[in-house]
């Protein structure tokens, strides 16, 4: 612990105020994307195991709810999605893994094919109301052959699935960033 650590005030930000950029974001922040307001509705944090950690964010504009992914593993890799009917997929993913205990290989999605990236045991906690119950589910990662368009398909228990797609978006994407 450095010298100046220690005399830190308590309600100081975490972040630097006069550079904030996509990873300090946190539930109630603002910030400009696709020339439009969004606003950091809740927060969540996903514990992947080996002390590798992710944060994603639901986000709105007023219209319209959106979730913002953000991993730091080597670079920055950000994912805006939402969330979808997992009938939608035309590949019965759940009814795969509930029988044969293990996902499809390829799906698709609105006439698109989408490739098994990984399967990912982890737990999930929402922070934005100071959970501290983690939550365990296993995700399935699906990108098309751009590796831009994304799919995941969450088990949260036995029978409880869930699906989201998406894209991959750069980090010069999200400008304007403010806090709560």
């Amino acid at each position: 612990m450095g010298l100046f650590s220690m005399f830190k005030k308590k309600d100081e930000p975490s972040y630097d105020p006069s550079n904030i950029t996509v990873s300090d974001l946190a539930q109630g922040f603002v910030f400009e994307y696709n020339m439009t307001t969004w606003e950091v509705k809740e927060e969540y944090e996903y514990d992947w195991g080996e002390n590798f950690f992710s944060k994603e964010y639901k986000i709105s504009n007023g219209e319209e709810t959106l979730f913002l992914s953000v991993e730091e593993d080597d670079e920055l890799n950000l994912m805006m999605t939402k969330k979808i009917k997992l009938r939608k997929i035309d590949t019965d993913v759940a009814d795969s893994i509930m029988k044969f205990n293990e996902a499809p290989r390829e799906i698709m999605y609105e006439g698109k094919k989408y490739f098994l990236e990984k399967e990912s045991p982890g737990y999930f906690r929402d922070i934005s109301n100071d959970a501290s119950d983690w939550d365990e589910f296993i995700s399935w990662d699906y990108y098309d052959d751009s590796e831009e368009l994304y799919i995941c398909v969450e088990q949260w228990d036995e029978k409880e699935f869930e699906a989201a797609a998406g894209f991959t978006i750069k980090e010069f994407e999200i400008s304007n960033i403010l806090p709560k």
